[in-house]
């Protein structure tokens, strides 16, 4: 489960305002302000998970917490892609 830590970062990352977020989801601004502030643990399991896909699919990727700490980093791009 992703953090409110790693929402904002992600969101930075891809240079996103709230709205964008919100917008790219289509969940409300003030879902995604909840999200940002307490976490995923407060919203439904199917909210949870349109936000992570939608900020995987913009171009990040999430690193679990391994010992060393969960964070984000932009995805990669492979040959062919965007």
């Amino acid at each position: 489960m992703i953090s409110a830590k790693q929402i904002r970062a992600a969101r930075v990352f891809l240079e996103w305002e709230q709205r964008d977020l919100a917008e790219r989801s289509g969940l409300s601004l003030p879902t995604i302000q909840r999200m940002e502030k307490m976490g995923v643990e407060r919203s439904s399991a199917a909210n949870a998970a349109k936000l992570q896909r939608t900020l995987e699919e913009g171009g990040v990727e999430f690193i679990p917490e391994n010992g060393g700490g969960a964070g984000v980093r932009l995805r990669k791009v492979r040959e062919g892609e965007g």
